[in-house]
Formats: structure tokens, C-alpha cells, sequence
């Protein structure tokens, strides 16, 4: 029995699909579209089309008034066009600002990123640099650089650009460190994503509204600034820019007031337009509908044999964890040990579980596995052996701890140990469809043509029993229930054709109708692939139901292993026991208590 998907969304009016579409929509980003599109056809055709060359004089006409001896705008002191300075002052102001944000850009950004997604010495030393360039007054700076290099707009934006990318920096590492902690990284993370792919589309792409805001933020004040440079004297004045314009103006304004007009309007409606637009794209694009318009895809009928493993060569044990440890330091100098000395291993074909309360230290056993521990984690003993290749190395690491080779599980990881997390909701990223995401592991780790791995993917979602794989395949996270949504992450996890899979409580956040047909589905999927799989529970009833072998653990310790018959029929440790007795099947189910009303027949139930 499978479970049905949620019923789709009523289709979209095609006039209200796509980003431009909704930004047009929105009346102050359209204003604010139009003005920048005429400011920017100004400055690319301005050159060519303006009546008079902007620096050429005549002083028989200085001052003159709008249309005199046929100029549009007038003149100023200098018997210069204004209408063509202020259509050759576009392209210079438009320029200028453009460069002082790619400036900030490339300053702010990479630096962003890395310093929230990794953190550590390279945070410290960032965030010092940024607080660092705050302290300093811009203004000042930008006067100093005037007088050290020259009255060029140029060297002055670039100066700004740098000035301004603390503004970007902060912003996208709060953004970043927002978000990397979500569960759907560390999945991109297991599916074998590199970092440089993780940050790249799921990273930026949640820090991109933002962005935007920042930087039509900075165009807008790019061109104040510049503006308030020039106004000062400090601009070229045989270069044509707004900024001269209005020190022009302003130096006549008692002769010819109407000087000051011209690029007072055309700079203050510009800066208006970069800010406007700026939020009106970021709606656009954050209140995208999250569908869209399903493409016929011929879907082939499932071919398992394509998928399956085979071949696999024969080795003691899969995976051997001997005598493993995890502390976490504390702010006494102390490390609480949450994993102490934890053994155990698991051979192709076998299913183990590892059964325990809330806070036994499963979960932890497994990301050592997996290398998902928090970064503040140490490994303090042991090793980890994935099929002969050490995972965890016997020589210390920086902080004391064993070594966890990350660059083995790098290779590992999305290939050969694949993961299966308790929370599917959140291990999918809600802004790209199901599809998107698996796909990208596909052609990513095994290479695949897109072709190839979306009709890999459609043939995944039928081997898991899904009805309809297109349908779920174009759906995004949130048009899918959650059992479907776990039916995904299993599709996801065999899909590379791992040799061990680890699932984390993977029936946990599911009713009890979808947890019994999702351990249907692994029973299956591990007979068929022959995996090795360990399965971290807290309930006997699944590891009864799926498990060849069971390990207790209690407060960070094994305290119990065997065969899974021998410990249900026969349990050792006492906490074993416990935990068997707390199970519900072959208890009596409560009576309801019930006690008469006073001078009523009426029975009142208590619970």
C-alpha cells in the first residue's frame, strides 16, 4: 500500500508566472524599472545621440535659459549643453556605481561565505578586518585617497567598493551561518556534494534576496557618494558626471538656480529607483510560486538490474568501529564524553541495530560514522574502518582527539555510505523540487547526462513505491506528505548504489500505518542490494522486525550485543530488560475508570 500525494495546486495564471512578470506586477517595481531602464538607455545611447558635444563652450550663450539657441535645458557658465551632459553623465555615474559594487562584490561576498559556512581562524581573522574598515570614516578616507591618487571617479569608487563590502560580508555570513546548520545540507553533504556545490546552490541561493537589497542599496549610495565627492570640487571637471553637474549648479545657483535642477532630479530619482527595485525583485523572487509546468518525460519501465550491486567483493566485516569515543570540550578546560568505548561491526547483507533511550549516544555513533559531528565535536578514541580504508586514524588530531579523515569520507560519502535521516520534511531543500535533488547527486557523483539521471531518478521513485514518480518528481518538498517525503530520501540514499546505508530512526516522525510500509520498503530494498545497514532505534519492535544483530546502548556505552534472537528471548543486562518492558505488544490495554455522578445516571470517563 502506498501512500497518496497531496493533491496539487490549482494551476497559475501564465501571466503571473516567471520573475519579471511579477516584478512588472508590482506598480513601484515597475515605476522604478522603467526610470532605470531610461537612465541606462541614456547612458549607452547618450554619446551618440546627444545634439552638442558635452565639453564644448560657448560663452556668447553662457546661462542660457531652457531652449535658447536650441538648447533643451539651457546651458551653464561655461555656454555648455546641459541636456548633453546629462545624457553623457549617465553612462560615467551608471558606470561608476556599477563599479563600486562589483567592488564590494567580490570583497564581501566569497569572504561571507567562507567565513560562515567554515567558521574557525578564518571567521576570526575576516570579521577582525571587517570591524576594522567600519571603524574607519569613509569620508575621510575617500579625501585622502583624492589627494594621494588623483581626482579620478574611478579610483574613488573602487576605494568605496571597499569601504562598502563590510556592509556585504556581515550580511551574508549571518545569512550563511542562518543556514548551514540545516539538516538538507548535511544531506547534500552525504549525497557526496562537494562544498564548493553545496555553497554554490544551496547556500547562495537561500543568501541571494538579501544580496540583492545590499547591493541595489549600495549602487543608490555609490551615487550619492559620488555625487557629494564632485559637489565638493573633488571630481574631474572635464569629466561629464552628475557630480559636476550639481557643483555647477550649486556654484550658480543665484544666477541660474535651474542648474541645480537637472542632476538633483536625475540623481535623486536614480538612487530611489536602485533602492525600489531592489526590494521589488527580492519579492519577486522569494513569493516565487513553488511549482511549475510539468515536461512529458517517456518513463522506461524499472529495470533493477541496472541499479543493483553486484559483484561486490568479499571482506571480513563492512564496517568495524572498535573502542570508539566523543567528547565535547567544555569552558573549564574538562570534555564531556557522550560516546565511550563503542564497538562494533557489520558484515555485507547484515542489518544491525543500535537500541536505546533518548540520549544513549546513537545518533552520535552514527555521525562519527557519517563525519557530521558539530564542528566543536572531538573523536577522543578509537577507530572507524569502512571496508579497509581507516575513517578514523589512530595518530591525534589538533585538539587531542583522533584524526577524522574527512577527505576519505568525501569519497565516500553519496557513493559507497549512504544516509537515511529521521526528519524528511526538513532534509529537503524547499527551494528546489524533488526532482533537482535527485538529480544533482546523480550527475555529481556518478557522472550521469541529465538525461540519463532524471529517467534514474522517475525508475528510483517506482522501485519505492511511489504511483505517480513524475508527478512527485516535479513537486516541491512542501506539496508531498511526509511519509512521501521519506520515500524520497530512501529513493535518494540507494540511488548511487551504496554498500552500507545508515538510517536514523527513519519511522520516527511517521503514523503508524507509514512506518510499517516504510520497513516493508527497507526490508526490500536491503535484500535487493545487498547492504549492509545499520539502523538506529529506540524501538525493539523494529529492530525485531528488520535487524539481524542489536546493540543496547545506555549513557554512552554499550551495554549489551548479540544476535537479535538471542537478546529478545534472553536479555543479560538488566537495562536490556527495561527496555523490552516498556514494549507494548502482549500488555493488557487500560480499563477506562469511570465513578457515578451524584443524582445522575450519567458516567463520566477519566483518562
Amino acid at each position: 500500500m502506498t501512500e497518496p500525494l497531496a493533491a496539487p495546486p490549482k494551476p497559475l495564471n501564465p501571466a503571473r508566472s516567471g520573475v519579471f512578470r511579477r516584478l512588472v506586477q508590482n506598480p513601484l517595481g515597475l515605476a522604478a524599472l522603467i526610470i532605470l531602464a531610461v537612465v541606462v538607455l541614456a547612458g549607452i545611447v547618450g554619446p551618440l545621440v546627444s545634439p552638442f558635444a558635452p565639453n564644448t563652450a560657448d560663452l556668447v550663450n553662457a546661462l542660457g535659459a531652457p531652449g535658447t539657441a536650441g538648447h533643451l535645458l539651457g546651458t551653464d557658465s561655461a555656454g555648455r549643453d546641459v541636456f548633453s551632459r546629462l545624457l553623457v553623465g549617465a553612462q560615467s555615474t551608471l558606470l561608476a556605481a556599477a563599479l563600486a559594487a562589483i567592488v564590494a562584490l567580490v570583497v564581501g561576498l566569497p569572504a561571507g561565505l567562507m567565513a560562515g559556512y567554515f567558521g574557525g581562524w578564518f571567521d576570526a581573522v575576516a570579521s577582525w578586518c571587517t570591524n576594522v574598515l567600519m571603524s574607519l570614516p569613509a569620508i575621510i578616507i575617500l579625501l585622502a585617497a583624492s589627494a594621494a591618487l588623483g581626482r579620478s571617479v574611478w579610483i574613488s569608487m573602487t576605494v568605496f567598493g571597499v569601504l562598502m563590502s563590510p556592509g556585504i560580508f556581515r550580511l551574508t555570513r549571518t545569512s550563511v551561518q542562518a543556514v548551514r546548520g540545516e539538516l538538507y545540507v548535511d544531506a547534500a553533504r552525504v549525497a557526496g556534494l562537494s562544498t564548493a556545490s553545496i555553497i554554490g546552490r544551496h547556500i547562495l541561493f537561500v543568501v541571494r534576496a538579501p544580496l540583492i537589497i545590499q547591493t541595489s542599496i549600495v549602487c543608490g549610495i555609490a551615487i550619492a557618494i559620488q555625487a557629494a565627492l564632485e559637489f565638493l570640487g573633488l571630481g574631474d571637471p572635464l569629466t561629464p558626471t552628475w557630480g559636476v553637474m550639481l557643483n555647477e549648479g550649486f556654484i550658480n545657483i543665484y544666477s541660474s538656480p535651474i542648474l541645480a535642477v537637472w542632476p538633483g532630479v536625475a540623481i535623486s530619482l536614480t538612487v530611489g529607483s536602485f533602492v525600489v527595485l531592489g526590494n521589488a525583485l527580492r519579492d519577486a523572487l522569494e513569493d516565487s510560486p513553488k511549482v511549475k509546468r510539468a515536461r512529458p518525460i517517456k518513463l522506461r519501465a524499472p529495470q533493477t538490474e541496472s541499479i543493483s550491486v553486484v559483484d561486490l567483493a568479499e571482506s571480513d566485516h563492512l564496517l568495524s568501529v572498535s573502542g570508539l569515543g566523543v567528547g565535547y570540550p567544555q569552558e573549564d578546560g574538562s570534555t564531556k564524553i557522550v560516546v565511550s568505548d563503542v564497538s562494533f561491526h557489520v558484515d555485507r547483507g547484515e542489518v544491525l541495530g543500535i537500541v536505546g533511550e533518548s540520549g544513549s549516544g546513537k545518533s552520535q555513533t552514527a555521525f562519527s560514522i557519517l563525519g557530521l559531528l558539530p564542528a566543536e565535536a572531538e573523536i577522543t578514541r578509537g577507530n572507524i574502518t569502512f571496508d579497509g580504508i581507516p575513517l578514523v586514524s589512530a595518530g591525534q588530531g589538533p585538539t587531542g582527539g583522533h584524526r577524522l579523515s574527512q577527505g576519505r569520507l568525501a569519497q565516500l560519502r553519496g557513493k559507497r555510505i549512504a544516509y537515511i535521516p529521521q526528519e524528511p520534511m526538513s532534509n529537503l531543500d524547499p527551494n528546489f523540487t524533488i526532482g533537482y535533488q535527485l538529480v544533482r547527486p546523480l550527475t555529481k557523483v556518478l557522472g550521469l547526462s541529465k538525461a540519463d539521471a532524471r529517467a534514474r531518478a522517475l525508475e528510483l521513485l517506482t522501485i519505492v513505491g511511489i504511483t505517480n514518480p513524475q508527478r512527485t518528481f516535479d513537486a516541491y518538498p512542501h506539496e508531498v506528505s511526509g511519509g512521501m517525503a521519506q520515500r524520497v530520501l530512501i529513493a535518494g540514499a540507494v540511488s548511487c548504489n551504496p554498500d552500507l546505508l545508515i538510517a536514523d530512526e527513519p519511522t520516527t516522525a511517521l503514523d503508524v500505518t507509514v512506518q510499517a510500509e516504510v520497513l516493508d520498503l527497507l526490508r526490500d530494498l536491503q535484500a535487493r542490494f545487498h547492504m549492509g545497514v545499520v539502523l538506529v532505534t529506540h524501538n525493539f519492535g523494529v529492530v525485531a522486525d528488520l535487524c539481524d544483530r542489536v546493540v543496547v546502548m545506555q549513557n554512552g556505552r554499550v551495554v549489551e550485543s548479540g544476535d537479535v534472537r538471542s537478546i529478545l528471548r534472553n536479555p543479560q543486562e538488566r537495562y536490556t530488560q527495561t527496555l523490552l518492558s516498556a514494549m507494548l505488544e502482549g500488555k493488557t490495554p487500560m480499563t477506562m475508570l469511570t465513578m457515578p455522578v451524584p443524582d445522575s445516571d450519567v458516567k463520566v470517563g477519566l483518562s
